[in-house]
């Protein structure tokens, strides 16, 4: 039976769930099939630590407002428009955005009001015309965040942010793959990911969305 002086200090225990959930958000096939479903348990113990557990309820409630919620999580709004096998980096940026709420979140940079600015403005007309991974790179640097690996086979999320969690990151949703139904091929006939679309805002979740020409052929059919 472990004794007092063999456990974690809180402060031990929040700091490994936040690298945990840091871990989770970039990398959430490591994590099994249900991403999502540990991006909650992580959430659920670190609000735990910070004595708020109600506050993922709340926020939860605040997805299913603005539609970004439904009976299976992030998780079924995100089958509605990215292909399949490839909504698990978008339901970590929405997941991403409540961590840098809460403090949590550890960016790769961020960026400065000019940056964010200059990016917000031009980035849905700029999506206007079909893109690939090295454009959104090229035009606009290095992401903050990276949901998914490096290799140019899978599809990925970049995420660009402020240090303010208020100004809303403005996420690249990237496809690489068959489509829904269809046998994947290996490796995928396209050598980067392909440009499906761009996400930021406060309002209703489907209108944050601006969807490049490839984005539109690829929408799910129901």
């Amino acid at each position: 039976m472990p004794t007092s002086r063999s456990l974690a200090a809180p402060d031990e225990i929040r700091a490994y769930l936040i690298d945990q959930l840091n871990l989770a958000l970039r990398r959430p096939g490591m994590f099994g099939t249900e991403g999502e479903l540990a991006l909650r348990m992580l959430m659920d113990h670190l609000l735990f630590v910070e004595c708020q557990p109600e506050a993922l309820a709340k926020q939860q409630r605040i997805w299913e407002e603005h539609g970004a919620w439904s009976s299976t999580g992030v998780a079924g709004v995100f089958r509605e428009l990215v292909p399949e096998h490839y909504y698990e980096y978008g339901i970590a940026s929405v997941y991403a955005e409540f961590a840098h709420c809460r403090g949590w979140l550890k960016p790769d940079r961020v960026l400065d009001r000019d940056e964010y600015e200059v990016l917000r403005g031009a980035v849905r007309q700029w999506a206007d015309e079909d893109r690939v991974w090295t454009d959104v790179v090229d035009e606009f640097g290095t992401p903050s965040m990276l949901f998914g690996s490096n290799n140019p086979y899978y599809g990925k999320t970049l995420g660009y942010l402020t240090e303010n969690p208020e100004e809303p990151m403005v996420s690249f949703h990237l496809w690489n793959g068959s489509a829904p139904g269809t046998e994947q091929s290996w490796p995928p006939e396209y050598e980067e990911p392909l440009l499906l679309a761009v996400r930021f805002g406060t309002g209703l979740f489907r209108q944050t969305f601006t969807f490049t020409p490839e984005g539109q052929r690829r929408l799910p059919v129901e």
